[in-house]
C-alpha cells in the first residue's frame, strides 16, 4: 500500500500541474478570506500549505462540489478521500442504501448533488429499486466511474440512444461541467434498451469520443477490450464493466484494487496516533463506524479553513451520521 500510495501522489501531483491556474485562483481567494488568520503566519507559509495540500489531496475536504468537480485531481482526490474516510463501512460489511452512501458524500462535500449519487447507485442496482442496500466496495466503484468521467458518460448516453434508436450519431454534444447533472441518460426499463447495441459498432464512435473529447475519458485501449469481450450490450451494462475493469481502475488511479480496498495501514497508523493523543477519543472513535474519520479528518483539510468551517463540518457531521446510524437499524 506504501508503494501504491507514493504513485498516486507522484501521478496526480503531475495531473495537478496542468490546472495551476485554478489553484492560483483559488488560492488567492482563500488568501483573501482568511487574510486575519494569514496575517499571524504569512504569505509564503500559506502558499505552501496550500500547495502542499493540493499535492496531498486533501484540499478538497469540506469543499462546494463546484471546486470538488473542477480538475481531474481535485476529483481523484475526493474518491480517495471517500475510500479513507469511510472504508471501515465495507470492512465491517454493512449494506447501505444510495441516501446513505450520499449522507456519508456530505459529510466531506457538504452541497453533493444526490442526483451523481443516484447514477452511480443505478450502475449498481440496474433494474432493482433505488431503495436496495449496496456493499460499500460495489458502490465506491461505481461511484469512481460515474464522478470522475461524468461528462463523457453523458456523452456516450447520446451515443448509446442513438445506435438504440437507428440514427447516426454524427453529433455528438459534449456538456459542460454542470450540465450532465440534469440530462437524463437511458432508461434501463425500456424493452429496446434491454437488447443493447452492437459493441464492434458503439466502440467506433466512442474511440471518436475520445480522441476529442475535452474531459477525462478512460483508455480506448480498455474501452475496447471492455467491448471485445461481448457482441453487444445495454448502456448500464457497459457502465458495469467499466466499473469492475482492473485496468481502468488502476489507469485511473484513486483507488486501490479491491483486493487491497479495506487496507490502509498509514490510515490506521494516524488514527491510532490520534486516538493516544486525545482524551476519551479511544471509546467514542469505537462506537461507531461513521464516527471516527469525519471527527478527525478538520485536521486534514485545507490549512486555512479549520476556523470558521470546523463547526459547520462538525454540525453537519453529527446530523448526518446519526440519520445514517437510525437507518441502519
Amino acid at each position: 500500500m506504501a508503494e501504491t500510495g507514493f504513485e498516486y501522489w507522484s501521478y496526480n501531483s503531475r495531473t495537478a500541474q496542468r490546472h495551476v491556474l485554478t489553484y492560483m485562483e483559488d488560492a488567492v481567494s482563500q488568501l483573501l478570506e482568511n487574510r486575519e488568520d494569514v496575517s499571524q503566519y504569512g504569505i509564503a507559509r500559506f502558499f505552501t500549505e496550500y500547495f502542499n495540500s493540493v499535492c496531498q489531496g486533501t484540499h478538497i475536504l469540506f469543499r462546494e462540489f463546484s471546486f470538488i468537480q473542477a480538475t481531474p485531481h481535485n476529483r481523484a482526490s475526493f474518491l480517495r478521500a471517500f475510500w479513507r474516510c469511510f472504508r471501515t463501512v465495507g470492512k465491517n460489511g454493512d449494506l447501505l442504501a444510495a441516501k446513505e452512501y450520499h449522507c456519508l458524500l456530505q459529510l466531506l462535500c457538504p452541497d453533493f448533488p444526490l442526483e451523481l449519487t443516484q447514477k452511480a447507485a443505478r450502475i449498481v442496482l440496474m433494474d432493482d429499486a433505488m431503495d436496495c442496500l449496496m456493499s460499500f466496495s460495489d458502490f465506491l466503484f461505481a461511484f469512481q466511474i460515474q464522478f470522475y468521467y461524468s461528462e463523457f458518460l453523458e456523452s456516450v448516453a447520446a451515443i448509446y440512444q442513438d445506435l438504440l434508436t437507428g440514427k447516426n450519431p454524427n453529433t455528438v454534444i459534449v456538456p459542460t461541467s454542470s450540465s450532465g447533472q440534469h440530462r437524463q441518460r437511458p432508461a434501463s426499463s425500456e424493452t429496446s434498451a434491454l437488447e443493447g447495441v452492437e459493441a464492434s459498432l458503439f466502440y467506433q464512435y466512442l474511440e471518436n469520443l475520445c480522441d476529442r473529447h475535452k474531459y477525462s475519458c478512460p483508455p480506448p485501449a480498455l474501452v475496447k477490450e471492455v467491448l471485445s469481450n461481448v457482441q453487444r450490450l445495454t448502456f448500464y451494462g457497459f457502465l458495469v464493466a467499466l466499473s469492475k475493469h482492473h485496468g481502468i481502475n488502476q489507469a485511473l488511479g484513486a483507488l486501490p484494487d479491491k483486493g487491497d480496498l479495506m487496507h490502509d495501514p498509514a490510515m490506521d497508523e494516524e488514527l491510532e496516533r490520534l486516538m493516544a493523543q486525545v482524551p476519551g477519543l479511544l471509546t467514542t472513535t469505537t462506537s461507531g463506524t461513521e464516527s471516527g474519520c469525519p471527527r478527525t479528518s478538520p485536521r486534514l483539510g485545507s490549512p486555512w479553513r479549520p476556523l470558521h468551517h470546523s463547526r459547520k463540518v462538525d454540525a453537519e457531521s453529527d446530523g448526518s451520521t446519526e440519520e445514517t446510524e437510525e437507518s441502519e437499524t
